[in-house]
């Protein structure tokens, strides 16, 4: 069996954990330092597409269409975002960790095809919570995949995106019908009841982390109405 090699490591801001990346012949890993299993693994993403094609499905045919992708990774959620969306969209991945974009530029980007390099992409190296503030109606569909869901794991910052002050700029960003779009680990009623509570009109979906198979994941729609 080929061994595994490690890519690199980087630390997480304001956490005291590590990311480690590490490759296996054309598979890749994220594992988080002291935590046992795999954050992230090459050969599971289904859900992640799923919350890219739910969450822009409304936008699927609409010129100058803009998202925003919150969390790299492996790439997956952007490059299914590109696939859901016209020529004329425009996306925006924020991701916090610079190593990660770094990675995605070089060989982890043949995962999900280099969708870095697509001319409709924009990279913000930085919190999204940074475009989640500026209170003016800006996105068309927002997906989120920046942690475990709604109790952060890899970052306890995080927490502030899910909690009704979060939740209410994140409904200030969004334009007329925009989807809010979150993936997370598990089903979490009280997250549900808040997002109502903001506002949104609510629908959930499980999804597997393979095709068919695999862990059971959560796919939160939340939609503005207004």
């Amino acid at each position: 069996m080929i061994p595994w090699e490690q890519l690199g490591r980087a630390t997480i801001p304001h956490q005291s954990g590590e990311l480690v990346f590490s490759r296996r012949g054309d598979e890749f890993s994220i594992k988080l330092s002291g935590i046992r299993g795999e954050l992230m693994n090459s050969r599971v993403f289904n859900s992640e597409q799923v919350l890219s094609q739910r969450g822009c499905a409304h936008i699927k045919d609409q010129d100058g269409a803009s998202v925003l992708v919150g969390g790299l990774g492996m790439g997956y959620t952007l490059s299914e975002a590109l696939k859901s969306v016209n020529s004329h969209a425009s996306v925006t991945v924020a991701e916090l960790i610079p190593e990660v974009v770094e990675l995605n530029q070089g060989p982890l980007g043949q995962c999900a095809g280099y969708p870095l390099n697509d001319p409709r992409t924009t990279v913000y190296v930085g919190d999204v919570k940074t475009l989640l503030t500026s209170g003016k109606p800006t996105f068309d569909a927002i997906l989120l995949d920046v942690d475990n869901g709604p109790e952060g794991l890899t970052q306890s910052a995080n927490n502030w995106l899910y909690a009704s002050e979060g939740l209410d700029a994140i409904f200030a960003v969004l334009r007329p019908k925009g989807m809010l779009a979150i993936w997370s680990a598990g089903p979490d009623h009280l997250f549900t009841v808040r997002l109502k509570k903001a506002g949104y009109r609510v629908h959930t979906e499980v999804v597997r982390a393979r095709k068919g198979k695999g862990s059971r994941h959560t796919i939160f729609l939340a939609k503005k109405m207004a």
